[in-house]
């Protein structure tokens, strides 16, 4: 199957186009990300109105990809740090890069700056299924910056 742009008219008969989930690409400090499955619960911009004064809330995000063998991937490296700075507050940070793509052309990146690991899951290993074994990674971030490609 082919994937084609959704375009839907809007009540003015002006075409709108609009991303699909799937096009998407992911770095690490610069680094092109194989086998991501998805991004979830990426939330760029909430204000947290409980506190005293009005402050940006950054809630969490998860990345979930295969498990791949490479120790050298950028993910796996980043994985190995984290995992050896344990309990120390120090945390291992990245930048991440979210790519929306339409058509193979990069169209919006969300820019998660000083992103760390907190928790990594695994889906369950099961000799009666033949899906592959995803990790889960949860990340917590400082900043992140909206990118809009140039028109």
């Amino acid at each position: 199957m082919i994937d084609q742009p959704i375009s839907t008219a809007s009540p003015s008969g002006q075409q709108i186009d609009s991303l699909s989930a799937n096009e998407f690409a992911v770095e690490l400090d610069g680094e092109p990300v194989s086998g991501i499955f998805r991004v979830t619960g990426l939330t760029t911009f909430k204000l947290d109105v409980k506190a005293p004064m009005t402050k940006a809330a950054r809630e969490p995000f998860k990345i979930t990809k295969m498990v791949q063998r490479d120790p050298q991937l950028p993910f796996n490296r980043w994985l190995r740090e984290s995992l050896g700075a344990r309990d120390d507050i120090v945390r291992p940070l990245r930048t991440l890069d979210i790519i929306a793509i339409d058509d193979g052309v990069e169209t919006r990146r969300w820019r998660i700056k000083s992103a760390w690991i907190s928790e990594v899951s695994y889906s369950e290993f099961n000799t009666a299924s033949s899906e592959l074994v995803e990790e889960t990674f949860t990340i917590h971030y400082d900043e992140v910056e909206d990118i809009w490609a140039a028109l």
